[in-house]
Formats: structure tokens, sequence, C-alpha cells
């Protein structure tokens, strides 16, 4: 930190709490506090409350033009409509089924890795990971050249299966499972560590076996880690587009609002829809915080000290290699899929186990294609400038939860995490909905500055602020994380030295808790990258396409169409994978924390 932080170090140390601290720039500084906070909550205000409560209320509008009177008639014409009924019942139970799913594949893991010393144990903990650098959808073009019934699966087998016809709802339920269950994982790893080991133990002194001490005294006490990471994957899968769209599961609702979103300037349907989703996703959620997240063992749950890893046998350490790697095997068959669709040969993989022929241009068009090329741009620019607002943002934010006695910071710290429990379909859904009405008139009333479904759109701002927002949490929780390890008091002796809040903050703060801000940002920016919903739904024409959105695009392209979208899927998991690895280096088992509500 060079002279300024060695002159704050040495004030801190040898003088310690005893400043004399004139009130004048004490009164000065809680306004500015409530200044920032104010701005905040605004900003919260316009950016997420807003688009949401503009949806619900023309949802609930007897004059959808205009936005005015009340009525149950869109909502009650939801569940009179069979397809629509059909629509709501097939995504909850798609919901529940991917986060059962995910939740068997996750938790035994998580046992073996928390309790447990083998050999091997570092890499299938690397591994487990990898799932995460895929977007559900891209992986679903890898499942269709495996489990196609002209797919690597039935050439190896001999047989004509039809894995993605009859029975496309549990390929959506496996494709999504095996690459949400890292986010179980991470949670439950977390969990199980700061547990006391003294009550396993006491419990195993007065004769409880295995399995009882599990389920009477490690089950209870990791469930809310355990729902913490069980809501973000119902809610994910709960409104998940892009994989059902794939793998052409047309009956659940996400793909449904999607349909309509060119009718929304005259149906309420797909408002009503929205409307729906986000209840059921708030209530699901609500009532699943009461019956199983709740807080009843959390005075036991953190660990006086660290428990002690068991080192496995040799038969332990097979099976536990085994279970790794068979769960390793089923999660990167989509990775391996998608990058050899990318690899091989226009034609060359049909009713075969490999492609007959592989080739690497498509990689060099991945990069070179006007659409290719402009959506990388595009995304690139969008989440670059939606990440360099968060951190600006999510600094402010944890600065004032952490450092403040602002009142009303819990509440702040609970709108930065909304977007966790929010569907991001109800978000980009309220952002069309934003941009054609109130407070700024009716019928598109910024075409050309702010438009998503006019003759000439122009999404760019709503895209990057839906960017930002979707992703504010994982700053927010980076750089909570950080200031909660770093003590106050180089700040308040630099402030007492003559500095400001804000150089104290620049000169001292952000260099020491650098490493969570550049996690979190990277995260931010990578996910922002890959954003499938705010995507498909806000960028219409094909000059505003981010990759993911041109991704689905190339997938309707007939001849090297695939290719191309597995060759840009393949970029954007190089990506992913990079940044994780970052962050994971950076942040250690807290980068759990990120993926909770």
């Amino acid at each position: 930190m060079g002279f300024w932080g060695e002159s704050v170090g040495a004030a801190a140390v040898g003088l310690g709490h005893r400043f004399a601290v004139d009130s004048s720039p004490m009164r000065a500084r809680t306004l500015w506090e409530y200044g920032i906070f104010g701005l905040l909550v605004l900003f919260l205000g316009l950016a997420l409350l807003y688009p949401i409560g503009l949806t619900v209320r023309i949802g609930f509008a007897r004059d959808i033009v205009a936005g005015t009177g009340w009525t149950l008639e869109h909502l009650v014409g939801v569940f009179r409509d069979p397809v629509l009924r059909a629509g709501v019942a097939n995504s909850f139970l798609l919901a529940t089924a991917t986060t059962v799913t995910s939740l068997l594949i996750a938790l035994p893991l998580a046992v073996v890795s928390a309790r447990h010393q083998f050999r091997g144990k570092g890499f299938w903990n690397a591994i487990v990971l990898v799932p995460l650098i895929l977007p559900p959808f891209v992986g679903a073009i890898g499942y269709r050249f495996i489990l196609g019934r002209s797919g690597a699966l039935n050439s190896l087998l001999g047989t004509e299966f039809d894995f993605l016809g009859a029975y496309r709802f549990w390929g959506v339920v496996a494709c999504q499972s095996l690459a949400l269950y890292p986010i179980i994982f991470l949670n439950a790893t977390a969990a199980l560590a700061n547990l006391d080991p003294a009550l396993d133990e006491a419990a195993e002194n007065v004769g409880a076996g295995g399995w009882r001490r599990f389920f009477r005294i490690t089950l209870p006490l990791i469930r809310p880690g355990l729902f913490a990471g069980g809501t973000i994957v119902f809610i994910w899968s709960f409104t998940e587009l892009g994989t059902p769209l794939m793998f052409d599961l047309y009956r659940v609702t996400p793909v449904q609002i999607f349909n309509g979103i060119k009718e929304v300037n005259t149906s309420a349907q797909p408002y009503a829809l929205t409307v729906l989703m986000l209840g059921s996703a708030l209530l699901l959620y609500g009532v699943g915080r009461v019956l199983v997240g709740g807080r009843g063992h959390a005075m036991y749950s953190k660990a006086s000290r660290a428990a002690s890893e068991r080192p496995l046998s040799a038969a332990g350490t097979v099976l536990a290699n085994a279970m790794f790697g068979l769960v390793a095997l089923l999660a990167l068959l989509p990775h391996a899929g998608v990058v050899l669709a990318a690899l091989m040969v226009d034609g060359s993989w049909y009713r075969t186990v490999l492609p007959g022929a592989l080739t690497l241009e498509h990689f060099g068009t991945a990069l070179g294609h006007p659409l290719a090329f402009g959506s990388i741009k595009m995304s690139l620019g969008l989440a670059s400038a939606a990440t360099v607002l968060n951190l600006l943002l999510g600094m402010l934010i944890a600065y004032l939860i952490v450092r403040t006695r602002v009142r009303g910071r819990s509440m702040l710290d609970g709108l930065s995490m909304l977007p966790l429990a929010v569907p991001g379909l109800v978000m980009a859904f309220g952002y069309v909905a934003m941009s054609l009405r109130w407070p700024f008139g009716t019928g598109q009333p910024l075409a050309g500055w702010v438009d998503v479904v006019g003759a000439e759109p122009n999404p760019i701002p709503l895209l990057i602020l839906a960017y930002a927002v979707r992703r504010l949490p994982y700053i927010v929780r980076s750089a909570v994380a950080g200031l909660q390890q770093t003590s106050g008091e180089l700040e308040e002796a630099a402030i007492n030295l003559g500095a400001s809040t804000v150089r104290a903050v620049r000169s001292v703060i952000v260099p020491l808790i650098a490493a969570n801000l550049i996690a979190g940002g990277l995260l931010a920016f990578s996910f922002a990258m890959l954003e499938v919903s705010d995507s498909m739904v806000l960028a219409q024409q094909e000059k505003h396409f981010p990759i993911t959105k041109a991704i689905f695009a190339f997938t309707d392209r007939l001849g090297d169409g695939v290719s191309i979208a597995s060759a840009m899927g393949v970029w954007g998991m190089a990506l992913l994978a990079v940044t994780l690895v970052g962050a994971s280096v950076l942040m250690g088992r807290k980068l759990g924390a990120i993926f909770r509500v």
C-alpha cells in the first residue's frame, strides 16, 4: 500500500481505538453514508423492483395497454387453458425432479469430500465443478449427438431407442441436474466444514451408528446449506428457457412466455404467465425457507474446532474414486459431445460412436463468421460494462452492510440478494414491459433509445442493466466476505489522519479485499457472457445478439450450423473454466457463499 498504508498501519497499531474524533466530520460522514444508501436503494428500486412490479401490475390490469383497472381474469385464463396449465405443471415437475436429482448426486460427494482424506481428493474436488463451465442449454447440443436416435449411444448398443423423443422430459432433467449439482455441492461442503465434530463424537460415544448420526445430527445441521443451494437449483431449473428449447420441450411455462414476447402489446397472456412464474418461485422459496431452511439448529452449527478428516482404507479409497469418477463421467458427457460436434466434419457423426472425420475449421469460423464474431464482441462489451457497474455497486453495498450502522442496511442486503431468488426470465420480461409502459408513456415511448420489440430496437442499455442486476449478488457476497475478514481499525486510522472516507477505502480497504473483488468480478463477467434468459428475450435482431442467442440461432442453420454453435460453446467453456479456477484459487471454500440466497 506504500507510504500511506504504512502510516495508517502504524497509527492503527499505536493508537487503536483511542482517537479523539471531532463530531462535525462524523456527522458529515453519516450524511454521506445515508446519501449513498438512498442512491443505492433508488437504483435497485428502478432496476429491480420496478420492472418486476410493472409486470405484476399489467398481469392484473383490466386494460393492458393503459395498465389501468384490476382483474383476475388473465390469471384465471391461464388455469382454464389446458395447454398453459400443463406448462405450469411440467415446469414444476421439471424443477422438482432436477433439484432432487442434483441433491442425490451432490450430497454423497460432499460428505465424502468433507469428512475423509483419500488419494485423488484434490483432483476430484476440482473436476466436480467443471459442469459449471457449460450452460445447460449448450450441453443439450452434446446430449443430442450422444443420446439421439442416430447418436453415439444407440450406435454403440445397436439400438434405436428414442432417448430424446418420448423421454425428452427426463433428458432435460438429466442435462440440468448434471450441470447444476455443483451449486449444492459447494454449499453442502461449506456447511459440513462448519459443523462442530464434538456433536458427532458425543453421539458415537453413546453408541449411535454412522447412518443414525448422519440423519439425526449431521443432516439437520446442514439443512440451511442444502436449502441455500437447492433453492438456486430449483429456481434456475423452474425458469430455464434454453434447455427445453434445445430438447424441443415446448409445453413448459418459460418457453410459452418466450413464444409470447411478440404479443406483449396486445395480449395479457405473457404477463399472466410471468406473474404466475414469479409467484410460484417466491411462494415455494418461502415455504421451503420455513419448513426446510429454518435456523433452529443454527446455534450449534458453527464449529468450535476444525473437524479432522479421517483417512479412508484402500477399499474406501477405491469406492470414493469410483463415486467421483462415475459422476464426473456422466457430467462431462455433454462437454465431450459439444467438443466432438465442434470438431466433426459436417455430416460425419451420424449413426456412429464417434465422428468419422475431424476438422478445426469450425473454431475459426466461430471467430470469423459475421454473426458469431459480432455476438462475441457484443457479449464482451455488455459483460464488461455490467461488471464495471457491478464492482462499483457491490463495493458500496458491501461497505454499507459491514462497515456502517446505517438503518436499513439489512434491507439493502436483502435487495441485493433478491436477483438470486427472482427468475431471470421474469426480470427479462420486466425490462420489456419497462420499455413499453409508464412512467415514460405507452407505445414504445423511448423508441430508438431503449427499445426491445420495435422496428428499430436498441436493447443495449437494458441488456447491460439486466446483466448487472442478475450478477450483482456475486460481487456483494465476495466483497462482504472480504470486509468481514479485514479489521476496520486501519480505515478508521486513515480517516483520523485526515483522509476522506473515499480515499481511505480506495487506499486501504480495496487493496486488502482485492482478491475477493477479482473473484466476484470474474464470476460476474463470465456468467454475464453466457447469460441465457436476458439474451434470448431482450435481443430480437441479429446485430444485437449476444453469444448465447447466436448459438441458439446457429443450431437452426442447416449444414455447419450445429458445429459452429458447438465451437462457440467450446470457447465459452474455456472462458468459464479459466475464471472459475481463478475464483476458486482466490476464495477457496468461500466460493460456495456466492451461490447462496
